[in-house]
């Protein structure tokens, strides 16, 4: 069977720092280019980095067609398992859907995450009518994209044009299953979302922040950026803060950036 070439950008990202590792997670029909920059900018602090590809994303959307999300979250797992053999401490950063997939490893392996770092993360429906995709996913083949919500002129994000509605279908399926597992996180949480969000309502960011059971939150609005905010004008903000974050649940990430550095 042919492996059909990736999108440009849309790559996975590997970097070996020190000894504290960060995971990145992209969006529903998102790729690896939309956290790039964040993942170059930790790496570039003497961080260990790891930024994978999602089953079914960064070719076509067709592809995306037959895949779950299983498939999905069985990526993030690998990858986060590796990351926990090579570092000391392992946190999760991640945008819009990438933010289920990243609170469910939090929920499931405890301790072993540090902190989760959530960019408008999509952990519920918007849509009234998602009550009819047991039905519409074996009648309407795809809906149209949500890719490249950004305010910055000239910002684009590489991802899909049509969502294939089986997909969109397990992406609820998600949802469910990570809104019961809320109460399970207890790690710290740095939520940064954007009051003007296209694609993820302000009601997901409140959804996450009234069900976890962390104590240490922190809250930041991204007042210029739409939802892919990781590529619009509050990028630098959320670079530094996460980096911020991390050093301050990490000690040993400031020691080794001097390191780094130095």
């Amino acid at each position: 069977m042919p492996v059909l070439p990736l999108m440009p950008g849309a790559e996975p990202f590997r970097h070996r720092g020190g000894r504290v590792g960060v995971l990145l997670v992209h969006g529903f029909t998102g790729s690896p280019q939309s956290l790039r920059p964040w993942a170059d900018h930790l790496a570039a602090a003497g961080l260990t980095v790891a930024l994978p590809l999602l089953p079914g994303h960064g070719t076509r959307w067709q592809d995306l067609r037959l895949t779950r999300w299983e498939d999905w979250y069985a990526e993030v797992d690998r990858e986060f398992r590796e990351l926990a053999d090579e570092c000391e401490q392992v946190f999760v950063c991640a945008l819009s859907m990438g933010g289920s997939l990243a609170l469910r490893l939090a929920a499931r392996h405890g301790e072993a995450v540090a902190g989760l770092v959530l960019v408008n993360p999509s952990v519920r429906s918007d849509n009234p009518a998602s009550v009819l995709l047991p039905v519409l996913r074996h009648l309407v083949p795809s809906l149209p994209g949500v890719a490249n919500d950004i305010a910055l002129p000239g910002a684009a994000e590489v991802g899909y044009d049509r969502m294939p509605l089986p997909a969109v279908w397990s992406l609820g399926r998600l949802w469910q299953d990570v809104q019961a597992l809320l109460p399970e996180v207890r790690q710290p949480v740095l939520l940064l979302h954007s009051p003007q969000d296209h694609v993820v309502s302000p009601a997901n960011s409140e959804l996450v922040l009234a069900r976890i059971s962390s104590t240490d939150v922190t809250e930041l609005l991204c007042e210029r950026s739409y939802h892919v905010a990781t590529l619009d004008h509050d990028a630098e903000l959320i670079f530094e803060a996460s980096l911020d974050f991390i050093r301050r649940l990490a000690p040993l990430a400031t020691v080794e950036a001097e390191n780094h550095l130095g």
